[in-house]
């Protein structure tokens, strides 16, 4: 079934000549888009592109795909392993009706477990681009994804979070304090992870060697890596490496993921390597991978696709895997992809949303680079939408700034106090661990460090007496 989409808005009839170029007029506007040439060139053309895919049956996505199967090992992904078992229950409904349904109470988060191998990317991203802000947020809200290596990450009332502790030399010593820095605020529960300033097997070999020593040392229930490609995880392996997770970051067309370096055989060689070390005492998810939006359209490997799309494709690939954890570096790349404060909040709750109605166990890097029209108080904005949302876990870096990668994201107290508002709760494993080492007060806090908080209490009663 194919043919041209039409749509009459105010007077004027709108023609979208295939689906992907209707799922790239639906998408709300941002710079990638427009840069690439795919975006609506008006905000009339955009909510006619929206009308037009609201009665898009969801079925039509299986029949015309995106990319073609016969060239693209991503789309092959996509169709064979769909579940139409798990489909069946909405597979009369469109674009529309499904968002609908989403929102109503019959959507709870079982029901939502129990369809997620049958939703497409193309599916999740299409009902995404009918949805505000509000409706991309109560409906993530009711996805659980849970997964387990040495703690359990993405449990109900809990908020994850991975301890960044970057340096620009790899200085084993810098790295270790900002590690100890990190599990002083409660922070690692979810992964302890370096971006390598050089990715080689002996740094890498260094670096896993060195956080292992701290994590067995303070007997921390938690897992560390090296942000290194994969290749150079699978020959640290070989050498009798310390490594818990393998890392690549991943994008939605095979052409994208050549850009990165693999394919999808690469990713289950290394999956296969990491499970045959059997290091989790609790589960046996080892895979870490992160995206974001831009991240094919910069290689141009698109395919034409609006990159909120070919994005969502990049969540097929992760699940296909089973990772541990899967994080959207949502403004890294930088304006040319997402402008502005406005377009990095909205792309982080697509790619959350988007991520957990797949099935994937999403987290956030909420950053920007400093020459997007963006600061600190919009990623305060968007980390507190997503905590909202349950999203699995969240990066912080010692003071926000990352002195490695150039770039802004979350600190440590950002994090610690989201979980404080929101009353979330590291890993239960973790959690316990912080009330061994007197991190986590009876209420389930962390508590105000030795000098600060009760000095500054003081100094105020003082002045009240007086």
């Amino acid at each position: 079934m194919t043919g041209a989409f039409r749509s009459r808005h105010r007077g004027e009839t709108h023609v979208f000549d295939d689906l992907k170029t209707l799922l790239a007029c639906a998408s709300p506007r941002r710079s990638g888009d427009e840069l690439a040439g795919v975006a609506a060139d008006s905000a009339a053309r955009r909510v006619a592109a929206r009308m037009a895919l609201a009665d898009v049956p969801l079925r039509r996505f299986l029949d015309e795909p995106l990319i073609p199967y016969e060239t693209d090992e991503v789309t092959r992904l996509i169709l064979d392993s769909h579940d139409a078992a798990a489909f069946a229950p909405v597979a009369a409904l469109t674009v529309g009706q499904f968002r609908e349904w989403l929102l109503s109470w019959e959507a709870d988060a079982d029901r939502l477990a129990t369809l997620a191998p049958g939703l497409t990317p193309e599916m999740v991203a299409a009902v995404s681009k009918l949805c505000g802000n509000g409706d991309l947020i109560a409906i993530a809200a009711k996805c659980r994804v849970v997964t387990a290596f040495r703690s359990t990450i993405g449990l109900p009332g809990r908020l994850s979070s991975r301890l960044q502790p970057n340096d620009p030399t790899d200085d084993p010593q810098a790295i270790a304090a900002g590690t100890l820095d990190g599990l002083l605020f409660g922070m690692g529960d979810a992964v302890i992870g370096i971006n390598p300033a050089t990715d080689n097997v002996e740094a890498c070999i260094r670096l896993l060697s060195m956080l292992d020593d701290i994590r067995c040392k303070f007997e921390v229930p938690t897992k560390s890596f090296v942000l290194s490609q994969v290749t150079t995880s699978i020959q640290a392996i070989e050498q009798g490496a310390p490594l818990d997770l393998v890392f690549q970051s991943i994008a939605g067309t095979e052409a994208a993921n050549a850009g990165f370096g693999v394919t999808l055989a690469l990713l289950a060689e290394a999956q296969d390597a990491a499970q045959s070390l059997k290091r989790g005492t609790i589960g046996s998810n080892v895979m870490y991978f992160e995206t974001g939006q831009g991240a094919a359209l910069s290689a141009d490997a698109h395919h034409g696709l609006d990159q909120q799309t070919v994005e969502a494709r990049a969540y097929a690939v992760a699940r296909a895997f089973s990772p541990l954890l899967v994080n959207t570096v949502v403004g890294f790349i930088g304006p040319e992809y997402l402008y502005d404060a406005k377009e990095i909040i909205r792309a982080g709750l697509e790619d959350h949303f988007c991520a957990k109605l797949l099935g994937v166990p999403m987290g956030c890097d909420v950053c920007y680079t400093n020459h997007a029209e963006a600061d600190q108080d919009d990623m305060d904005d968007l980390a507190l939408l997503l905590a909202a949302a349950n999203v699995n876990f969240l990066i912080a870096v010692p003071g926000a700034d990352d002195i490695m990668l150039n770039y802004q994201s979350l600190s440590h107290h950002d994090v610690m106090r989201l979980r404080h508002l929101l009353d979330r709760r590291p890993a239960p494993e973790f959690e316990a661990w912080l009330a061994r080492m007197g991190l986590l007060d009876e209420h389930g806090r962390v508590p105000p460090l030795p000098g600060s908080a009760p000095a500054v209490t003081r100094l105020i009663g003082r002045g009240a007496r007086a």
